[in-house]
């Protein structure tokens, strides 16, 4: 089902690895309102000392969720058959670039490109997600991006990339609006092993 799918980009937290990252404890701190994103509200502040103030504790929150980071399942062996296939493996976050290094480093999680917040437009933007495309010399609709969220199925669509959604069983839902549904990462590598290349 997958044969045309050249490499695959996945969301990190919440999708390759969990972090416990508590946002409603970042709202509860920052005072920032519900249905926002972070970083969308975190852009819109006007005073220097109040937007430097919430980003130490989302920063602070990040640094410690990725310390403690584990594995989602399936995960490590999915990535492992793709390091195995040399099929390339890109991670875009919405997450700092240092808090995400340090997962990957801690985890010790393949990766030929990383894309944190700092080096493009946050999600839903297609900004990172084109950047690897571009890097990796192939087209939007030869790759792949996997995530939990309404943001990373959007980023992708944007982007000309199939949109696969990873329910990681948390209460929501977004299968309407992927292309490709998976409750455990062997059903990906199901998916992009069941043909030849």
């Amino acid at each position: 089902m997958l044969a045309h799918v050249h490499g695959l980009i996945f969301d990190l937290d919440g999708t390759l690895v969990d972090s416990g990252l508590d946002f409603a404890a970042i709202r509860r701190e920052t005072g920032f309102p519900e249905g926002e994103g972070l970083l969308e509200h975190l852009a819109c502040l006007s005073n220097p000392a109040e937007k430097s103030a919430a980003e130490a504790i989302i920063l602070r929150h990040e640094m410690a969720g990725a310390q403690t980071a584990s594995w989602t399942p399936g995960a490590q062996q999915l990535l492992q058959r793709l390091v195995e296939a040399a099929l390339p493996i890109g991670i875009v976050t919405r997450n700092n670039r240092v808090a995400a290094q340090l997962m990957l480093d801690t985890l010790g999680i393949p990766c030929d490109e990383l894309v944190a917040r700092e080096d493009a437009p946050a999600k839903p933007h297609p900004g990172g997600l084109l950047e690897i495309s571009r890097r990796w010399n192939l087209s939007p609709a030869q790759l792949v991006y996997v995530g939990d969220y309404v943001f990373d199925l959007q980023a992708a669509h944007n982007a000309g990339m199939l949109a696969c959604w990873y329910d990681g069983g948390r209460g929501l839902s977004y299968a309407d609006q992927a292309d490709l549904v998976v409750k455990h990462f062997d059903g990906l590598a199901e998916l992009v092993f069941s043909q030849e290349k």
